[in-house]
C-alpha cells in the first residue's frame, strides 16, 4: 500500500470512530448543559421563594412588632429563637444527611434504600422533636430559668419544635430530589402567611396582641404549613420511587449525620447567638431592635442558600460519578451565581435600610448601624462560594463540623465579650468577624482536601488566564 493510500485510510479509521464516538460525545455535552441550566433554574426557583418569604416574613414581623410593641415582639423573638435551634437539633442531622445519600442512592437505582431514608428520616424526626419538647417542658416547670413574661409563651411555643423538625427534613428530602417548591414553599412562604392570617384572625377575635398570642398563631402555622408538605411529599415519592420495599441503614446514615448535625447546631449557634445574648445583657426591646436590624440585613443570604441548596445535590451526584473536571468547573460557576447576586443585594438593601426599618416603628431605625456591620461579613461569606455545601456532600463534613463548631465557639465568646461593652455594636461586629473567618477556612479546606478553588477571586483570575 502506498504512502497517501495509508493516509487515507488512516484518516477513514479515525473519522469512522470519530462518528461512532460522536452520538456519546453529544449527549455528554447535553447532559453537561442539562446540569448547568437545571441548576440555574432551582438556585432561581429557590430565590424566588426566598424572595417570596421574605416578603411575607416581613409583612408578618411588621405587623407583630406594630401591633404588640417593642418589649412583647421582643419577647417572641426570644422564644422564636428557641424554637429554631431546637427544632433544627432535632432530626439529629438526617435533614442534611438526605441530601447527600438519597442522590446517591438514585444514582444505583437504589429505590428501596430511597424509599426507607425518606419515611425513616422523617419519623426519627418527629419523634426525636416530640421528646426534646416533652423534656423542655419539664425543665421550664422544675427550674423556671426565665423571668415570668417568658414562660408562658416558651410553654406554648414548644408546641412548634416535633414539626419544625419533620419540616426541616422535608426541606432536606425536597432538596435530595431537587423539588425546590415543594421542598421551601411550606415552611418559607405559607408557614410566614399562617402567623399572619391566624394574627388578624386573633384581633378579631378580640385576643390581646401579645407574645403568647403569637406563639400560638406560631404553632398553627409550623403545623399546618408542615402537615400540607408531608401529605405532598408522600405523593410525590410515591410517583417517582413506586411503592415497594424499604431498606433501612440507620447506622450509616446517622454515623455520616453526626458531624452534620454539629455542623447544622453550630450553624443555628451562629445564627442565633448574638440574639440570645443580647436578651441576657439587654431588655426585650433591645432585642427586637437588633433582631430586625439583623434579619433585613441578612436578606443578602437568602443568595448564598438558594445557590448552596439547588447544587448540593448536584454536588453529590457528580461526586457519585466520578466526574473531577465537570465538578470543578460547576463549583466554580457556583461561586459567580453567589457572589454578584449578594453584593448588588447588599447594596440594594443597605440604600433602603432606614425606610425598611422604620416599617417596624420609628424607634427600630436605631438599629441601621448594625446593618452597616454585618454586611461586610455577609458579603465575605458569599465570596468563598457554596464552601460549606462542597464539604458536606462530598464526604469531608469532619472538617466542616470542625469549622462550624470552632465558629460557634468564638461567636459565643466574641458576643459575651463584646456585647456588655458595646451593646448592639458590639453583637454586629462579633457575628460579622466570625462569619469572615468561617468563610475563609471552609474555602481554604476545600482548596486543600478537595482542589477546587471556590474563592470568587480565584476564579476571576482563572478567567482572565482562560480568556487569554
Amino acid at each position: 500500500m502506498s504512502q497517501p493510500t495509508a493516509t487515507i485510510a488512516q484518516t477513514d479509521g479515525r473519522l469512522g470512530q470519530l462518528l461512532k464516538a460522536l452520538p456519546a460525545i453529544l449527549a455528554d455535552i447535553y447532559h453537561a448543559r442539562t446540569e448547568r441550566h437545571r441548576a440555574q433554574r432551582d438556585a432561581f426557583a429557590v430565590f424566588g421563594v426566598r424572595c417570596a418569604s421574605a416578603g411575607l416574613l416581613y409583612l408578618s414581623q411588621i405587623v407583630l412588632a406594630r401591633w404588640m410593641g417593642g418589649y412583647e415582639y421582643g419577647i417572641y423573638v426570644f422564644v422564636w429563637t428557641w424554637v429554631m435551634i431546637l427544632g433544627g437539633l432535632s432530626d439529629l442531622g438526617l435533614g442534611v444527611g438526605t441530601i447527600r445519600f438519597i442522590p446517591h442512592y438514585r444514582e444505583g437505582g437504589d429505590n428501596a434504600h430511597v424509599r426507607g431514608m425518606v419515611q425513616g428520616a422523617r419519623l426519627v424526626s418527629f419523634g426525636v422533636g416530640a421528646v426534646v419538647a416533652t423534656a423542655c417542658a419539664g425543665l421550664l416547670h422544675f427550674f423556671r430559668p426565665f423571668d415570668n413574661a417568658f414562660m408562658l409563651p416558651a410553654y406554648v411555643a414548644l408546641l412548634c419544635v416535633p414539626f419544625y423538625s419533620l419540616t426541616w427534613v422535608q426541606d432536606g428530602i425536597g432538596k435530595a430530589f431537587a423539588w425546590m417548591s415543594l421542598s421551601m414553599v411550606p415552611p418559607y412562604v405559607l408557614r410566614p402567611a399562617l402567623v399572619l392570617i391566624s394574627m388578624i384572625l386573633a384581633m378579631a377575635l378580640g385576643l390581646p396582641m401579645v407574645a403568647i398570642t403569637a406563639a400560638a398563631a406560631a404553632v398553627v402555622a409550623t403545623g399546618g404549613a408542615c402537615l400540607v408538605q408531608a401529605v405532598l411529599m408522600r405523593m410525590r415519592v410515591r410517583e417517582t420511587v413506586g411503592e415497594g420495599s424499604r431498606s433501612y441503614d440507620f447506622p450509616l446514615w446517622l454515623k455520616a449525620s453526626w458531624p452534620l448535625l454539629i455542623v447544622n447546631a453550630s450553624e443555628l449557634t451562629l445564627q442565633s447567638a448574638d440574639v440570645l445574648i443580647v436578651s441576657h445583657y439587654m431588655s426585650p426591646t433591645d432585642v427586637a431592635i437588633y433582631f430586625a436590624a439583623a434579619k433585613t440585613m441578612s436578606l443578602i443570604l437568602f443568595v448564598h442558600y438558594a445557590v448552596g441548596s439547588s447544587v448540593a445535590n448536584r454536588f453529590s451526584a457528580l461526586a457519585a460519578r466520578g466526574d473531577k473536571e465537570a465538578l470543578n468547573s460547576f463549583a466554580r460557576e457556583a461561586s459567580h451565581w453567589t457572589f454578584w447576586p449578594s453584593l448588588a443585594a447588599g447594596v440594594g438593601i443597605l440604600a433602603l435600610g432606614i425606610p425598611l426599618l422604620w416599617l417596624f416603628g420609628p424607634q427600630f431605625v436605631a438599629g441601621y448601624p448594625v446593618m452597616l456591620i454585618l454586611v461586610a461579613g455577609f458579603l465575605f461569606r458569599a465570596a468563598m462560594g457554596p464552601s460549606e455545601f462542597l464539604l458536606n456532600m462530598l464526604g469531608k463534613q469532619r472538617i466542616s463540623a470542625v469549622v462550624q463548631v470552632s465558629m460557634a465557639l468564638s461567636s459565643i465568646a466574641l458576643n459575651l465579650l463584646l456585647v456588655p461593652l458595646y451593646g448592639l455594636i458590639g453583637a454586629a461586629i462579633a457575628t460579622s468577624v466570625v462569619l469572615s473567618l468561617g468563610a475563609l477556612a471552609n474555602s481554604v479546606a476545600v482548596s486543600r482536601t478537595l482542589g477546587i478553588e471556590v474563592a470568587v477571586w480565584r476564579n476571576l483570575k482563572r478567567t482572565k488566564r482562560e480568556s487569554l
